[in-house]
């Protein structure tokens, strides 16, 4: 258990529970009290300080209120993640709130992973189907849809995913959703919260936290240089996976057609599922591509995951998954109640966009940005770095884990980013614990970045790391 040592004024000004609240607070942003760790039971709290129970409460409730703790049912209460665009200063809490706040506002550069180029979608092509969509029939557009999405886009998709990634489904396996989070949750409804789920370590934050929020008992998975670890899954007695095979989040890795092939085993073997989130498969800059998981399940084993976040615009908020037979069959019985989640009208604009053969002309023309943009981002390291980095998952992929070689702290390398007006990303919070996170690491994600910002980024990185 966490050991809770606070000297509390009963006397004082503030009250006991605000004195607890600060004193677990500063515990938390000191780093003394690690991401994920538990806090005691209120119970237990309260006797080993000889406080009422109110006060503790009320202490946990303020931490809760203000986004340091988490409360997960049966579980009890955590310490909260670190957001993954750093919007407060609890992550350097060596700098004041006022100073972090200019820093933000001096922001020049921006390595997020999760932004993608604007500058190059079709807006006007966008614009026109999605006015065509309005106006082709205004009255049915605006009624509730079908609960898995529109009948003509979940076609396209079927189709598109047979060309490019091997998968094989038929439209009525195809649910729609409004990013991978949601379908998460209902997935883990239809399969069943009762299941073990083994996650890979380090892997999808937002997954993992999907999981546990929903009550669901979650098993960390190491991983080797060809991604989740079989043998250690073998031992976890785990009944569910979720991995990123194509593109392994947040190393890179691409997973060999041998490990697949153990894999499928496994779920096989077990009577287990494979979750495969595709979120990033179709850029791919070295090698060729290999065919998804669920083209190679003869089983019924695999659920795939996509998304139209990468490869269009995030904001469109549009995810799907493919459900196997036994899968779907429960969601028909028991999950069809829950509707729709993504906009008639947006899908409606999809389907146009992907009929009319708008999709792939915009992906080719992606694919050469994108790897044109990597080509700037390695080129500049090796120019400015040099032997004094290792670059972790180059191959494919919006995103690179640099490993600096300063004996840097994962906060120090951040923090001197940032004021130097560039903001790079943790790697640490991928992980089930912090603490497993070694060396000086942190990640750079490209897409959302011109290739003059890229060169500029890397020459003010080199600036601030001193390399």
């Amino acid at each position: 258990m966490i050991e809770l040592t606070p000297v509390l004024d009963d006397k004082g000004d503030k009250p006991l529970y605000i004195q607890l609240a600060n004193y677990i607070k500063q515990e938390i942003l000191s780093g003394r009290i690690k991401r994920e760790e538990k806090l005691p039971s209120k119970r237990n709290l309260s006797q080993y300080l000889g406080l009422s129970l109110n006060t503790i409460q009320s202490a946990y409730d303020q931490l809760s209120a203000e986004g340091y703790v988490d409360s997960r049912p049966r579980k009890g209460l955590f310490v909260a993640a670190i957001e993954e665009d750093i919007n407060s200063n609890r992550y350097y809490p060596q700098i004041s709130e006022a100073k972090f706040e200019q820093l933000k506002a001096n922001v020049k550069i921006d390595f997020n992973s999760g932004k993608v180029d604007l500058e190059h979608f079709p807006f006007p092509i966008w614009r026109k189907l999605t006015m065509q969509s309005l106006y082709a029939d205004q009255s049915e557009v605006f009624n509730n849809g079908d609960p898995q999405g529109e009948l003509l886009l979940r076609e396209q998709i079927a189709t598109q995913l047979f060309a490019s990634r091997g998968v094989r489904c038929n439209p009525d396996q195809i649910i729609i959703g409004a990013g991978t989070q949601v379908l998460m949750c209902l997935l883990a409804l239809i399969i069943g919260k009762d299941k073990f789920y083994a996650l890979e370590n380090p892997g999808f934050h937002r997954t993992r936290t999907v999981l546990q929020d929903l009550g669901v008992e979650t098993i960390a998975i190491p991983l080797d240089e060809n991604g989740i670890y079989v043998k250690g899954l073998k031992n976890s007695g785990a009944h569910v996976v979720y991995v990123t095979p194509s593109h392994q989040f947040p190393f890179g890795m691409v997973m060999p057609i041998s490990r697949r092939m153990e894999l499928l085993k496994w779920a096989e073997d077990y009577k287990g599922y494979i979750i495969e989130d595709d979120y990033d498969g179709e850029y791919r800059y070295k090698g060729q591509p290999i065919p998804s998981l669920q083209g190679l399940d003869t089983r019924g084993n695999v659920v795939y995951l996509g998304t139209f976040s990468k490869s269009l615009i995030p904001s469109i908020r549009i995810s799907y998954m493919v459900l196997p037979a036994t899968l779907l069959t429960k969601y028909q019985e028991h999950f069809t109640i829950y509707k729709q989640t993504v906009s008639r009208l947006h899908q409606n604009t999809l389907y146009h966009f992907m009929k009319d053969g708008h999709w792939q002309s915009h992906l080719n023309k992606m694919r050469t940005l994108y790897r044109k943009k990597h080509a700037i981002l390695m080129s500049s390291i090796k120019k400015d770095f040099g032997d004094k980095v290792n670059v972790i998952g180059e191959n494919s992929g919006l995103h690179i884990v640099l490993e600096l070689k300063n004996n840097m702290q994962e906060n120090e390398l951040i923090n001197s980013a940032l004021k130097v007006g560039v903001k790079v990303y943790p790697l640490s919070m991928y992980y089930h614990n912090s603490q497993e996170c070694m060396g000086s690491k942190v990640i750079l994600g490209f897409g959302g970045l011109s290739e003059s910002q890229i060169e500029k980024g890397i020459r003010l990185l080199k600036q601030a790391w001193e390399l």
